[in-house]
């Protein structure tokens, strides 16, 4: 177990800010995660827990503790015998999420294929249900193990306990701070049936002359296209898709429709639509621009990106500015996907 004073926080958001914790905590175990939980004092608050940091953005220095599991790949594969289709995934949390794709796909293990190269940990795959290409992280959850704050004692809850949506989970709301992730079960299979009708992933294969893609292939395609679409965050400091899609009622998108035919829009369901937050960012003219240290990426609007040197604050004026001007053209408010501290 690690236990370090004034600790920089510089490695540990890919967004680049240069921040620093009065604690920083990391836990190697579930073992070690019950001592961490029950040597904590009140000095210690506040509490901010945190995988990679690649949902991160810190605003200023951190008066309180950092706590983190241990950066390891540690992935256990189960079979169950009433279940021939399904292999269970037992993942450490602070394991990076794409090398259990890369995993699970290289052995044969499908169903995660479009979540491929998304950034964060295991356990960050549980709180934020992150998503990708029409999948997201709640379609293969089975059950997630956590060690409570205030007792130090070892939980499970299902998936459905998790209550799971659109990016949302009970660890971002009634969980929030309450619990140390320590492992997430993923369920996976072992026929595959590749998911190819979000984004331009089948014009992608058309480009390679693939028809019926293999995992691998499936895989290396959702690759190419998130690497064309997303800056490296060595290069550009950034948290990936800053900004939730909204979803707005079929009657708003209708009105919106009839001022911007070319609105592009996921229906949900009879009553629902969702809207990318990125083209009404674009609309707003702020793709590409740059404001002091930050801007927004080149390719892709729903990215905010640290041209080097940004501090949080920086960050925060930028994305606001964007709200502004996409709640004053289209009338909707959007809301930062990035964990903002």
């Amino acid at each position: 177990m690690k236990d370090i004073r004034d600790y920089s926080l510089l490695g540990h958001n890919t967004f680049g800010i240069d921040a620093r914790c009065r604690r920083y905590l990391e836990y190697a175990s579930a073992e070690e995660a019950q001592l961490v939980c029950r040597g904590l004092a009140e000095t210690d608050r506040p509490l901010l827990l945190i995988g990679e940091g690649s949902n991160l953005l810190l605003t200023a220095d951190y008066a309180g503790t950092v706590i983190t599991p241990e950066r390891r790949f540690d992935v256990a594969v189960r079979t169950v015998d009433t279940d021939a289709d399904g292999v269970y995934l037992d993942c450490w949390a602070g394991t990076t999420f794409d090398d259990v794709v890369a995993y699970a796909v290289a052995h044969g293990y499908h169903g995660a294929e479009n979540l491929s190269l998304i950034p964060g940990e295991v356990g960050a795959s549980a709180v934020q249900n992150i998503g990708a290409y029409g999948a997201e992280a709640q379609d293969i959850i089975v059950r997630v193990q956590a060690v409570e704050i205030a007792t130090g004692r070892r939980v499970e809850m299902t998936n459905e306990e998790c209550q799971y949506s659109y990016r949302q989970s009970k660890f971002k709301h009634e969980w929030r701070d309450h619990y140390l992730i320590t492992s997430v079960t993923y369920r996976l299979h072992r026929s595959f049936t590749p998911h190819l009708d979000y984004g331009n992933i089948r014009a992608r294969l058309a480009e390679l002359h693939i028809e019926h893609p293999t995992a691998s292939q499936l895989r290396d395609v959702i690759v190419a296209i998130r690497r064309d679409k997303l800056p490296d965050p060595k290069v550009f400091g950034n948290a990936g898709s800053f900004f939730m899609n909204p979803m707005v009622s079929r009657e708003q998108y209708e009105r919106l429709h009839a001022q911007y035919p070319d609105m592009p829009h996921y229906t949900i369901d009879d009553h629902t639509e969702k809207i990318p937050a990125g083209w009404m960012i674009d609309q707003c003219g702020w793709r590409g621009r740059t404001v002091g240290h930050v801007g927004v990426h080149d390719r892709q609007a729903l990215v905010l990106v640290n041209r080097g040197g940004a501090t949080g604050s920086e960050v925060v004026a930028l994305y606001q500015a964007i709200q502004r001007d996409v709640k004053q053209k289209f009338g909707i408010d959007i809301h930062p996907e990035v964990n903002v501290r």
